[in-house]
């Protein structure tokens, strides 16, 4: 009976990120993704002090191919300079702390990089996208 339940909120959550998604702007993706990588390493860090090392495996490689993937995939280092390139460092940064903290069992180095995600979050959050320009008749 709960397994049932569980399974149809878990679909109902899937569909409503889903949803989220389709509607998104491209600045919005980013922070739906800066948000996915450290809920990510959140779970990890709890599922690391529970012992529960597959769970925590999962959670990391999750948070990895988000970082990999998704934010650093989408840097365009032609048009982004110094900026994008500084950005493409940090998530290889990022990357090999979440890998040593998942092999050492370090949490600290997981909430280091969920920390740093943080501040990339809020700096995106704070950059306003301008509207397309009106077409003129």
């Amino acid at each position: 009976m709960f397994g049932a339940m569980q399974y149809g909120a878990s679909a109902y959550a899937r569909v409503g990120v889903e949803n989220g998604v389709a509607a998104a702007t491209p600045h919005q993706l980013i922070i739906m993704l800066f948000d996915g990588a450290r809920v990510a390493l959140a779970d990890a860090q709890t599922y690391m002090g529970a012992g529960d090392i597959a769970a925590k495996g999962k959670a990391v490689s999750k948070a990895i191919t988000i970082v990999e993937n998704g934010l650093r995939a989408s840097l365009d280092k032609s048009v982004g300079g110094e900026i994008a390139a500084n950005l493409d460092a940090l998530y290889v940064y990022m990357g090999e702390r979440m890998v040593m903290g998942n092999l050492t069992n370090q949490a600290a180095m997981l909430e280091e990089v969920r920390q740093l995600l943080g501040e990339l979050k809020s700096a995106w959050a704070d950059i306003k996208p301008q509207p397309p320009a009106a077409a003129s008749v």
